[in-house]
């Protein structure tokens, strides 16, 4: 008689560590010859594509 497999729970993917699993991140923006800081601006992670998930 072949023995029962106990079901297995799927683990969480971890998240990113460059954008904290949101998926974005902040870079600021600089303007002009003295390279003046004007706000931020955020954008896509890079590392993870903006799923948040650690690859």
């Amino acid at each position: 008689m072949p023995a029962t497999r106990k079901p297995t729970r799927a683990k969480a993917p971890e998240k990113c560590d460059t954008c904290k699993g949101t998926g974005e991140v902040s870079k600021t923006v600089r303007v002009g010859r003295r390279q003046r800081t004007v706000g931020q601006q955020t954008g896509l992670c890079l590392t993870c594509l903006g799923s948040g998930e650690a690859n």
